[in-house]
């Protein structure tokens, strides 16, 4: 086992340098970098959060700021060294974990993470648990009654809640019950209510749940259909499988058989996501349901540093990020093994 956890850490490592590099190399072809956005916000011509001009080269439209003023500007943002320079330097900066400062809000990219991370918290996890505690024992169900009304009914119910993109179903939540047209029942903004500091406990956690109502609603529908059917059709592989017979030709009841014998092999396939979508949970941003629900979390965040250029905050939650969705990997590949003993690191490491 320890030789295939290390086989795998030092994989990620070309891996990360290799997302790092490519990512890199796109942002110096982007126009409109932050040297020439300050300058145009100076000049006063910044044009929908583009500059105007900006890819036909940095002098161009030399307006009462000269050569010097222009070069003080590029090495207060590091752009007066070369690439590779600065390519190595910030890998370095990001093996110590240092991700700088963001151009735009003038705050540790760290610290800024820190602080939108609540509301993407919020939406994960509570999504991750509504999903699992949902699908799974709803999928259970449906393989059991295979073909049946109910079957047939929820099937079709879930598969139009997916057929529904999620910001559909937050406009028309807010029509309904966010005080549109109908009802005004839900509220539309933040976390928590602007009194929340003056609530008691219970009425914090009241309140804190009543502005998650239609966000998590709008986020959680469309996964129902894939876990519900893929647990239903993986219980249903295995229902029709000969040891299933063997185990009701010996007098075992349909529970004792579902459970003891279909549901530890059933299983495999749903549990071995848990340890990557438990993980992304905390780290999840949605970005048109946070501006929906007027949310601000890293799907905003990271929406609002692309189109503003705040390289930093990018390239450093993008490095963060890749080494969670490295890890998640590994303890999903791990989990195959501890959840089912036939399967072998060797096979793991071939698929």
């Amino acid at each position: 086992m320890a030789a295939y956890i290390i086989r795998r850490i030092l994989l990620m490592i070309p891996t990360l340098f290799g997302i790092m590099l490519i990512t890199f190399i796109v942002t110096q072809f982007v126009p409109g970098g932050p040297v020439e956005r300050l300058i145009a916000q100076v000049e006063g011509h910044s044009v929908g959060g583009e500059v105007r001009g900006a890819g036909t080269g940095l002098y161009q439209g030399n307006r009462g700021l000269d050569r010097e003023k222009i070069e003080q500007l590029r090495a207060l943002y590091g752009f007066d060294k070369p690439p590779v320079e600065r390519f190595l330097s910030m890998m370095k900066n990001y093996l110590l974990f240092d991700f700088g400062e963001s151009y735009n809000h003038h705050k540790s990219v760290v610290k800024l993470v820190i602080e939108k991370l609540p509301v993407s918290m919020s939406l994960g996890l509570w999504s991750f648990l509504i999903v699992y505690l949902t699908c799974i024992p709803l999928g259970i169900k449906k393989a059991v009654r295979d073909g049946s009304k109910f079957d047939v009914i929820s099937t079709s119910a879930i598969l139009v809640g997916y057929a529904i993109p999620g910001f559909v179903l937050a406009i028309v939540l807010i029509v309904l019950f966010g005080g549109g047209s109908f009802w005004n029942i839900f509220p539309l903004r933040g976390l928590t209510s602007d009194n929340w500091s003056e609530l008691g406990l219970f009425a914090k956690i009241l309140d804190y749940l009543w502005h998650m109502v239609l966000p998590i609603i709008s986020i959680t529908l469309g996964s129902l259909a894939v876990m519900t059917l893929l647990t239903k059709n993986s219980f249903l592989e295995e229902i029709r499988k000969q040891y299933v017979l063997t185990a009701r030709a010996k007098g075992l009841g349909e529970n004792q058989v579902l459970y003891r014998h279909v549901f530890r092999n059933a299983i495999i396939p749903i549990i071995t996501g848990f340890p990557g979508s438990f993980v992304a949970a905390f780290f999840t941003g949605s970005l048109l349901i946070e501006t929906i629900f007027s949310l601000d979390g890293l799907g905003l965040l990271a929406y609002d540093s692309i189109i503003q250029r705040d390289y930093p905050v990018v390239l450093g939650t993008l490095y963060f990020f890749t080494i969670i969705g490295l890890i998640s990997r590994l303890l999903s590949d791990l989990s195959y093994v501890i959840v089912d003993p036939r399967i072998t690191f060797e096979s793991v490491e071939s698929q």
